[in-house]
């Protein structure tokens, strides 16, 4: 792919993005998204078939984003507050993304939802992996299986990042991880 299609294609996510974490994915036209990027609207049939292919693309590139993120935390300091931090950071720089995730991901039967437990399972997985490590280290309580754990850091992480950023966008991320952190230690003393 060349610089120019790279930079065409990053100028429409962000686009896309903006508008949809603003109104969601259905009240968007690509009208709307041609404009926000300064685009014409043939530059998104050029590069996406429709809208809802750029819709889905724009998850997979979030997703890749994250998980690259998540993967490089991972090997620079193996510790879970390296983890939440890495993803609140994530959540903070992309909210309109994280927005848009969450309304898809409950959506029911959602257009996007085979794609979506797709790339939900490739964070999972990362976190999974991290959670297992605790485990065998007799780090997490008695009884809490890995995968609900995995699940239930990341559904945590999220909901707690999105409200971070519409209700209490004065805290710092240090703040909420610290508070994260906090809630995650709980849970292992109680043991």
């Amino acid at each position: 792919m060349s610089a120019r299609t790279t930079a065409t294609k990053q100028k429409l996510f962000d686009a896309a993005l903006k508008l949809v974490g603003e109104r969601g994915a259905a009240s968007v036209t690509v009208d709307e998204i041609a404009a926000e990027a300064g685009v014409a609207k043939g530059t998104i049939y050029y590069n996406f078939a429709s809208k809802d292919a750029l819709v889905e693309a724009l998850l997979r590139h979030g997703v890749e984003i994250l998980a690259g993120r998540l993967r490089s935390a991972e090997e620079a300091d193996d510790s879970l507050e390296a983890l939440v931090d890495e993803m609140l950071g994530f959540w903070a720089e992309y909210p309109a993304f994280g927005q848009l995730l969450v309304s898809e991901l409950w959506r029911t039967p959602g257009q996007w939802h085979g794609t979506l437990s797709l790339l939900r399972d490739d964070i999972v997985s990362i976190v999974r992996g991290h959670m297992k490590r605790l485990s065998d280290a007799g780090r997490l309580p008695e009884g809490v299986e890995v995968g609900t754990a995995s699940a239930a850091l990341f559904g945590t992480l999220l909901v707690i990042a999105l409200d971070w950023q519409v209700f209490q966008p004065e805290r710092s991320r240090a703040q909420v991880r610290d508070s994260v952190m906090l809630l995650v230690r709980g849970m292992r003393s109680a043991r």
